[in-house]
This record gives C-alpha cells, sequence and structure tokens, in this order.
C-alpha cells in the first residue's frame, strides 16, 4: 500500500477502497454476485487465484474461510450503520466493534516510513495476510476521512457494498433500483399499518 502524504476529496474514490470492496462483495446478496466465494476452502482459494490474492500453494483451510465469512459480514455491519440502517441498533454495533478489535489484534499491521509518508501494511502472508491488507486498507480510508463513505445498500436482501461519492454524504442503497424498491415497500407498509389502525378505531 503506497504512502499517503495528502487527504483525498470525499468525491475520488481513493485506491484502498478497492481491496476493501472486493473483499466485502463476496456474500450471496447483491446484483452482481451469484454465489457465496467464502463457502468453504476450496472456493475460498479460487476466488484468492481469480484475484491475483494468492497462488495454487496458498494453504486454505475451513476454518480460514469461516474466518473469512465473519469477518466480512462483521464489516457489512458497520457498513449498514454508515447508511443509516436501522437494524443496526447501538447493541449491534458495540458487539461487532468489540469483534473488529480482537480481529486487529490477530492480524497485526506494521508500519512503513519512506521519506514521503508512512503507510500500514501486514505483517503476513496468505490468509492472515489477507486479512491484514483488508484492515490497512480500513485504516488508510479512516486517517483519509472517508471510511463512512463506504457503505452496505440497505434493500433487503441486497447489501451490495460500494463508496459514496454524493457531495452530502446521503448515499443509502448501490442504485437507483433498489432504492425504488425500497421506498416502495416502504410505501406499502405505511399503507398497510393506516389500514390496520383504521380497522381498530
Amino acid at each position: 500500500m503506497p504512502p499517503s502524504t495528502t487527504k483525498p476529496s470525499p468525491l475520488t474514490q481513493p485506491p484502498a477502497v478497492d481491496a476493501v470492496l472486493q473483499f466485502v462483495n463476496t456474500h450471496t446478496s447483491g446484483p452482481r454476485r451469484l454465489k457465496e466465494r467464502f463457502s468453504n476452502a476450496q472456493t475460498m482459494q479460487a476466488w484468492l487465484l481469480e484475484n491475483g490474492l494468492g497462488t495454487s500453494a496458498t494453504h486454505v483451510t475451513e476454518a480460514d474461510a469461516a474466518g473469512a465469512r465473519e469477518l466480512r459480514d462483521a464489516l457489512i455491519t458497520v457498513l449498514l450503520a454508515h447508511a443509516g440502517d436501522k437494524d443496526i441498533t447501538p447493541e449491534v454495533l458495540t458487539e461487532t466493534e468489540e469483534y473488529l478489535r480482537g480481529i486487529a489484534a490477530r492480524y497485526p499491521l506494521v508500519t512503513v516510513v519512506t521519506a514521503s509518508g508512512a503507510s500500514l501494511t501486514t505483517a503476513q502472508t496468505g490468509v492472515p495476510g489477507l486479512f491484514g491488507t483488508v484492515l490497512a486498507g480500513i485504516t488508510e480510508l479512516a486517517q483519509a476521512g472517508v471510511w463512512n463513505r463506504l457503505r452496505a445498500c440497505r434493500h433487503q436482501p441486497c447489501h451490495f457494498c460500494f463508496f459514496d461519492r454524493t457531495r452530502n454524504s446521503s448515499a443509502a442503497y448501490c442504485g437507483t433500483r433498489c432504492g425504488s424498491q425500497a421506498s416502495m415497500r416502504a410505501y406499502r407498509q405505511r399503507k398497510k399499518e393506516l389500514a390496520t389502525n383504521a380497522d381498530l378505531t
């Protein structure tokens, strides 16, 4: 990860975004993902090879795949909170943050200092190195002040993750289709509640 010396515009997607989104958008939900990429050791190893993150010699265990799913799902919970999802309560978010602190302790990062700046990178290889790279990317985004612009689509069951480029940081859905479907569902729910209340009076 190259050293960072200047803070990018909130509308500019920093390079670290790609590594984080590549990891979190491996779940079955979303408009562009047809299958779970971390369902087992074999599918995770295939994903690593496809994305140039490993070789045929990279050893992946079932525990690695389970750990990847847990880390990914925890990050999606945070990204849903960034998008203002009301299902992510303070209690859920606190529990998730505690889990992520534990993960960060297991996959430590090291500081690389150069004449032009400093950056964090993973100290490990293989699957642990992947987890460390994701955490390093998140740290870089937080330091740049744009971590909260990484979001997960609030529309159930999409949860596709994206970088919010809106000027007022207001994006809650990955696209207009999900936004329209969510609005229609909310309208139907309000209509149903009004009808129920009318029947009770």
